[in-house]
């Protein structure tokens, strides 16, 4: 897509690449008229000919290109207010005004269409707004904004301003109490574990703290007060049998619903996973390992690791480390592999250019400085137009983070990406780029897929990183499609949030479909490890570089074993924690269908020194439990089956060599000896399928109370007001203001083009059989 504007009018081509086609018709018209001429056809009549039919080609291809024209005009309507009314329970606990204030708008003259979007359970909220939106028009929504299905806000929002339409919105203001539970903790754990559990109570109008209690298979584990969704409280379980246990919260709470005062979950405990524990010496880490897995030592890898989840080796030569192709073979078949340093591995045990070295995350050698190329991708949409002075210091802190040795072009974009700057050295263009950086303008919508492709189109055929700086505020489906694509080429995107409200989801998914990194403004140091060069990166301790991944959520670092053995990160690897010069400390990668991870720091007595006692040791135990993986993929039967939602599915997973008979489900065969079956429960409570249970909770509907922070978002995207709902005359005022007002309308003009080389082509046809009929010879009458 390119334009020009002139004069606040901007003439543009949706599809300018289908301008390439004119050159080549004007060839073959040529080459058909006069190459090779031969005929009763004159001259001047060949050079008419010629001439009508080159227009009509450019016509023709003028029309495929897509020419079109945005200006400013006045848009001119009858004045009625559209109020879109959420009638669902969620609302219930506000005063329900809706049908009072389309009577008071009615009072100042103005006519009031009220549509109701949601009723009862059910809120599909987005829907009923897309469904009432029109090209120019605007609505006003009464609503707490609480989404349960269907389109979300921001996909509206999105649809809004491509229509030019302005939403508006009423927040009920809650006015009666409303408390709800939740319970968060592992769906899966071993025996003789202990497992860490959060309950929590949200809700509106909440004055006093309320009295909750959970139960395991029955008998109360727990009891003690919350105020609040801030004031959660953690306890912990340790499960002693195998099988599936049911743990349930209560709040005491007198207020408008009772289904969400209680909260479900169930918990399979697993019989502890088998692990191999390979080193020559005796370390802590054994120890460690031994009080949450079944461990086996030896000092080598035997050839059979057939009863083994994963195998952890520590501080062990290549040379020594045993059988090597077993354990390929092992990890590609669906295995673990967690490969711990020390003074006599990685650089210091041989390990460059062997099989064990083949599957790991990292190489050894110089840890940073790998030059590579990057694009930064700006948004400077009209959602990051109140936070654009952010976007553009992130973008110039990352900037300053990324070493000379990098390649670096930069992308604007809003719903089209502009090139800002073309890939270039950074060394000495540093200046320039920045600058470049420092005139970016904000205004239009926003399309983070053409951002990326942008971005992409830079990049072109050679690997390198995309690190998009964004708010986020744009459907992600798009985006998270091209990001796989990306991936697939040997490109990742890093993605840092930036703006006044920043939907971190849609980034982090983004991020992580690509293979790469989400990181929030504050965090543009980590690039300074990723690609500052060597040695530039001086911190203090070990510090997690990328905080969303699985090994390191959660995690708190505050030992630091000194030493970090020199290895660098591999293309396509996920690194983790950094030591304090930058050196890669944790990394994680799928190796064939296995998962393989590194520890490389050390102390000088090769032990994990602090990171073997809390807070840090979290950091070892998800290490080991990633590279385990599914502590039950060795298991038959049921294997899993996650717990849900009234009225929403749930997958059920069961392994075996026959395909199992139920009675309210049915199962399909999805992989050898694998089958699944959907279960969709219509009541709360405990439910089973062959003998294995699952947790039903209330609706979504009754998840969350109060404005959803959603709407203002979706109101300042689309030019809209917030009103109260004693607002009646300033909603009429604002309507009438609608009605008449300058909004950038754009007009397609393909048919125009197409009409005239219609046109044309049938004015010469017809002029040419009449100077045929005229003619006494055909050769007078010219070509035909």
């Amino acid at each position: 897509m390119v334009g020009v504007e002139l004069s606040g009018l901007t003439l543009g081509l949706e599809r300018p690449r289908f301008l390439l086609a004119g050159a080549g018709a004007v060839a073959v018209l040529w080459a058909l008229i006069w190459y090779n001429a031969r005929g009763t056809a004159s001259e001047r009549s060949r050079r008419l000919f010629f001439a009508v039919r080159v227009v009509t080609v450019a016509l023709i291809v003028v029309g495929a290109a897509g020419p079109y024209t945005v200006q400013s005009a006045e848009t001119l309507g009858d004045p009625r207010v559209n109020l879109l009314v959420d009638r669902s329970d969620s609302t219930n606990v506000s005063p329900q005004r809706a049908d009072q204030l389309a009577t008071a708008i009615e009072d100042t003259g103005l006519p009031v269409t009220t549509t109701t979007i949601a009723n009862d359970d059910s809120s599909p909220v987005g829907e009923g707004i897309a469904a009432n939106l029109q090209e120019n028009g605007s609505v006003v929504v009464v609503s707490d904004g609480r989404v349960t299905e269907g389109r979300s806000l921001q996909e509206v929002s999105e649809l809004a301003r491509s229509l030019n339409a302005s939403v508006s919105v009423v927040s009920p203001e809650a006015s009666e109490t409303e408390r709800y539970v939740t319970l968060n903790g592992p769906s899966k754990t071993s025996v003789g574990v202990e497992s860490a559990f959060l309950v929590s109570v949200g809700g509106v109008e909440v004055d006093s703290p309320a009295t909750v209690t959970v139960d395991v298979d029955g008998e109360q584990v727990f009891e003690g007060t919350v105020a609040n969704a801030s004031d959660a409280r953690e306890f912990s379980y340790t499960f002693e049998e195998t099988g599936t246990h049911r743990v349930t919260a209560r709040v005491e709470s007198d207020d408008e619903f009772d289904q969400n005062d209680v909260f479900r979950k169930t918990v399979r405990a697993v019989e502890r996973p088998k692990i191999l524990y390979v080193s020559q010496r005796s370390y802590p880490l054994e120890d460690y390992l031994e009080q949450v897995y079944d461990v086996e030592t030896t000092s080598e890898v035997p050839s059979d690791l057939s009863p083994y989840y994963a195998v952890v080796v520590q501080d062990m030569p290549a040379s020594q480390a045993g059988d090597v192709d077993a354990l390929q073979e092992f990890v590609i078949d669906g295995n673990g592999l967690l490969v711990v340093g020390g003074p006599n591995s990685f650089e210091n045990g041989g390990y460059e250019g062997t099989s064990l070295a083949s599957m790991l995350p990292v190489t050894t050698g110089e840890g940073t400085g790998q030059s590579t190329n990057i694009v930064l991708a700006v948004d400077v949409s009209g959602s990051a137009d109140s936070g654009m002075r952010v976007q553009k210091a992130v973008a110039l802190s990352a900037l300053e983070q990324l070493g000379d040795q990098n390649d670096v072009g930069i992308v604007g974009f809003n719903y089209r990406a502009y090139s800002v700057a073309d890939l270039q050295p950074l060394g000495p263009n540093r200046e320039v780029l920045s600058d470049r950086v420092r005139r970016l303008q904000a205004g239009g919508a926003t399309d983070i897929a053409a951002g990326l492709r942008g971005a992409g189109k830079m990049l072109g055929d050679d690997p390198g990183t995309i690190i998009l700086i964004s708010d986020g505020q744009d459907r992600p489906d798009e985006a998270v499609s091209y990001a796989s694509q990306l991936r697939a080429e040997g490109q990742r995107v890093i993605t840092i949030g930036a703006g006044q409200r920043v939907n971190e989801n849609t980034l982090r998914t983004i991020a992580q479909t690509s293979g790469g990194s989400y990181f929030r403004a504050t965090q543009t140091n980590r690039l300074n490890i990723l690609f500052g060069g060597a040695q530039s990166y001086e911190g203090e301790g070990l510090v997690v570089v990328d905080p969303n991944n699985f090994v390191t959520s959660g995690v708190e670092l505050t030992a630091n074993p000194g030493s970090t053995n020199d290895v660098s990160i591999r293309r396509g690897a996920n690194f983790l924690v950094a030591s304090d010069d930058g050196t890669p400390a944790v990394a994680t990668w799928r190796y064939g269908l296995g998962r393989v991870g590194t520890i490389t720091t050390y102390a000088a007595d090769g032990s994990l020194d602090g990171l073997l006692s809390r807070p840090d040791s979290l950091l070892v135990t998800k290490s080991t439990n990633y590279v385990i993986g599914d502590p039950e993929r060795k298991a038959t039967g049921i294997v899993a089956i996650s717990d849900t939602r009234v009225g929403s599915p749930t997958t059920v997973t069961y392994r075996g060599s026959e395909r199992p008979a139920a009675a309210d489900v049915s199962f399909r065969q999805v992989g050898e000896e694998t089958y699944r079956a959907t279960a969709t429960p219509d009541e709360a409570g405990y439910h089973e399928v062959l003998d294995a249970a699952y947790a039903a909770n209330y609706r979504e509907e009754y998840a969350a109370f109060g404005p959803d922070p959603a709407l203002e978002t979706l109101v300042e995207a689309t030019g809209g007001r917030e009103f109260s709902a004693t607002q009646a005359n300033e909603i009429a005022e604002f309507t009438r203001e609608e009605s008449r007002r300058v909004r950038s309308v754009r007009t397609d003009w393909t048919w125009l083009a197409l009409a005239l080389a219609l046109a044309l082509f049938s004015l010469d046809v017809i002029y040419r059989r009449v100077q045929v009929r005229r003619s006494s010879s055909a050769g007078e009458g010219g070509l035909t």
